[in-house]
C-alpha cells in the first residue's frame, strides 16, 4: 500500500471524494461562483434517472447532488474521447430537469439543473481555454432566456501549467488531474476544502477494498481503450483488403462507416481515410 495514491480523475476515486460533504461544498462553490458559507446543504441523490417507458434510454449519472434545496447538479467524468458528449450531457440534464415534476404539478416547482463535465480529451478543438460555461441566451442581445439549465465543461488536456491566484476552478481541475503526492500537498495548502479532499483521498487510497475496486475500474478503462484501438485497426485492415478486391473508394467508405459506428470524430476519420468531412457526413 505504502505510497500509493488514487488518481481523482478515475471515476471511482472521484465518486468516493464526492461522498465527503466538505469536498462537495468546496468543489461546487468554485463552479457556481458561490461563497462556501452560502451553501447550507449538499446531499447525494440517486444517480439512476427515471424511465417513463420501457423502451426509454436509461440514464445513469456519475455524481448527482442537490444543493440548498433549489439546485440539482450532475457531475460527470469521462476519460475516453466522445464527440457526442454535448448531446449526451444535454440528454442527461434534460432528463434531470423533466423528472422533477409529475402530471398536474406546477412548473414553479422546477429547480435549476447544472451539468459539470470533466473531460480527459479535447471537446472544442479550436478553443484554447480549458474551461467553458454555457447558458441559454438570445442570439443577438445575449440576455438569458432562463437560468434553469447551465453547462460547465473542463478539458483537462488544456490545463495551463501555472496556477492563477484566486482561480478555484483551475485549482480543482488541477487537483482532479494530479497524480503525485507533491501536487496534492501543494493544493491542500490553499484552503480547508482542498485539505479535506487530500485527506479523504489518502484515506480511500489506503483502504484495501476500495483500492481493489479502483484498480478494477482502471482495468475496465484500459480494456475499453484497447478494444477501441483494436477495432480501429481491424477496420483499417478490412477496408484495405476490401479495397484491393472491390476498388479503393468502396473500401475506404467501409472503413469510414466502421469508424463512425465506433464514435470516432469526423476529423479523425478524415485523417485516416482521406475522405472529406462532408463526404463522411453524407454517410
Amino acid at each position: 500500500m505504502d505510497d500509493f495514491i488514487m488518481k481523482p480523475k478515475v471515476d471511482f476515486a472521484f465518486k468516493e471524494l464526492m461522498t465527503d460533504e466538505m469536498v462537495r461544498k468546496g468543489f461546487l462553490a468554485a463552479f457556481l461562483k458561490l461563497n462556501p458559507d452560502d451553501i447550507k446543504e449538499t446531499s447525494l441523490l440517486n444517480t439512476n434517472l427515471r424511465r417513463e417507458h420501457e423502451d426509454d434510454k436509461q440514464g445513469i449519472l456519475d455524481v448527482r447532488v442537490a444543493l440548498n434545496s433549489d439546485t440539482e447538479i450532475d457531475v460527470e467524468i469521462n476519460l475516453t474521447k466522445l464527440d457526442v458528449w454535448a448531446n449526451r450531457s444535454l440528454f442527461y440534464l434534460a432528463k434531470m430537469y423533466t423528472e422533477q415534476i409529475k402530471p398536474g404539478d406546477s412548473y414553479v416547482k422546477l429547480k435549476k439543473c447544472v451539468s459539470i463535465s470533466i473531460l480527459d480529451f479535447r471537446l472544442f478543438e479550436n478553443e484554447p481555454d480549458f474551461y467553458s460555461c454555457f447558458h441559454i441566451r438570445e442570439d443577438n442581445r445575449h440576455f438569458l432566456y432562463t437560468d434553469k439549465m447551465e453547462f460547465h465543461v473542463i478539458e483537462l488536456p488544456k490545463l495551463p501549467e501555472k496556477l492563477k491566484e484566486g482561480d478555484n476552478i483551475l485549482a480543482w481541475a488541477k487537483f482532479i488531474n494530479a497524480e503525485r503526492r507533491e501536487e496534492f500537498e501543494e493544493l491542500a495548502g490553499r484552503d480547508e476544502y482542498f485539505k479535506a479532499a487530500y485527506s479523504h483521498l489518502q484515506t480511500i487510497s489506503q483502504d484495501e477494498n476500495k483500492r481493489m475496486e479502483y484498480e478494477a475500474r482502471q482495468r475496465a478503462i484500459r480494456d475499453h481503450n484497447q478494444y477501441m484501438l483494436e477495432a480501429h485497426e481491424r477496420g483499417l485492415k478490412e477496408g484495405v483488403e476490401k479495397g484491393r478486391t472491390e476498388g479503393w473508394t468502396e473500401g475506404v467508405v467501409g472503413v469510414a462507416k466502421k469508424l463512425l459506428a465506433k464514435s470516432f470524430s469526423l476529423n479523425e476519420i478524415a485523417d485516416i481515410t482521406g475522405l472529406t468531412v462532408e463526404q463522411i457526413q453524407n454517410l
